[in-house]
């Protein structure tokens, strides 16, 4: 007999996947009355011949596609049954619609996006989060901003917590040195991640790992399976992946995710920028000029707000960075 389910992406590397199928409860849901003996499980698979979106996009971690096998692929206990090869037979037949694709990572049908910097060592890059948020806004990703090792330098900590709160993300000042602000943010995920996906971007040395490893003790469980069963060598490069999170849901280790370049990557166009920035949108249709740019014109409600302390100086200052670069790249030099 065959089945038909739906299953995500989490990894994939030389031709195949490793896929998560539908729980139980999704698949009776997407497929009432059908069976699907294997609901739940994760398996190994290929994909039935060259797979592409209506666009013609390849598959991505993350996707949520069809999934078909029969019952060859498990035994009576519904245990995946290895053929020969030593995959279980059954296959990605189609990808369904995204609800989000991003170039850089390479990933879809994302979430949340994480933000983690540091109050110091190193010190925050204010331009790499606000090219993330406004990425994540523009591609209808929520955003959340975490403040770490907050006891190194309390003011910048409290500076940076009114600048992104004030800009409407929930936000979060914590230190895993000193057992600070964990539970809060912790309370945060467990109530919005369940059922989504989430990856956390951060620049090296902030504790994004030692924040992952706190709220995720069986992420290091969960690494080493998929490792042992889809690495081809010590050396494989690493890709985007997903990993099923007790809670439910799933977290994206997303390598690459915080080198934002706005030169050689088209993120998203330039008449889009102005909507991606979520403080400044109460004030369009405020100002002066029907095409004012928020940049230097007389009567600009949005440096008025600057003026007011509503927006902090440092958003505008990586609004004009990402005006200036994406105004000036020509539409040949754009690549994705």
């Amino acid at each position: 007999m065959e089945y038909k389910t739906q299953c995500r992406i989490l990894r994939g590397v030389g031709g195949l996947y490793f896929v998560n199928l539908a729980s139980p409860d999704a698949h009776a849901e997407l497929y009432p009355g059908t069976p699907s003996p294997l609901a739940g499980k994760c398996l190994l698979s290929r994909a039935r011949g060259s797979l592409r979106t209506p666009d013609g996009g390849k598959i991505k971690v993350g996707d949520i596609c069809e999934f078909i096998y029969t019952d060859n692929s498990f035994t009576e206990d519904g245990l995946p049954r290895d053929d020969s090869s030593g995959l279980p037979e059954g296959a990605v037949s189609a990808i369904l619609q995204r609800r989000n694709s991003l170039i850089r990572p390479p990933l879809s049908n994302l979430d949340l996006l994480v933000i983690v910097c540091a109050a110091a060592a190193p010190a925050p890059a204010t331009e790499t989060i606000d090219k993330l948020l406004s990425v994540a806004e523009y591609h209808n990703i929520e955003a959340a901003v975490v403040i770490g090792k907050c006891e190194l330098d309390p003011v910048r900590a409290d500076k940076l917590e009114k600048t992104y709160r004030s800009a409407l993300y929930p936000t979060f000042k914590l230190s895993c040195y000193e057992s600070h602000g964990l539970e809060e943010f912790e309370k945060y995920i467990k109530s919005t991640l369940p059922g989504k996906v989430a990856a956390f971007a951060g620049a090296s040395g902030v504790g994004k790992s030692t924040l992952i490893n706190a709220l995720f003790p069986e992420m290091k469980l969960e690494a080493g399976e998929i490792s042992r069963k889809i690495a081809r060598g010590k050396h494989t490069t690493r890709q985007a992946e997903l990993f099923p999170l007790d809670i439910g849901g799933f977290l994206a280790d997303t390598p690459g995710f915080s080198m934002i370049d706005f030169e050689n990557f088209d993120f998203f166009p330039f008449d889009a920028l102005p909507d991606t920035m979520r403080e400044f949108r109460k004030h369009y249709g405020e100002c002066r000029y029907l095409d004012c740019s928020h940049t230097k014109e007389e009567g600009c409600a949005v440096l008025d707000a600057i003026e007011r302390g509503e927006i902090a100086e440092s958003r505008h200052e990586s609004y004009l960075s990402m005006y200036r670069t994406l105004k000036a790249k020509p539409r040949w030099e754009k690549r994705s």
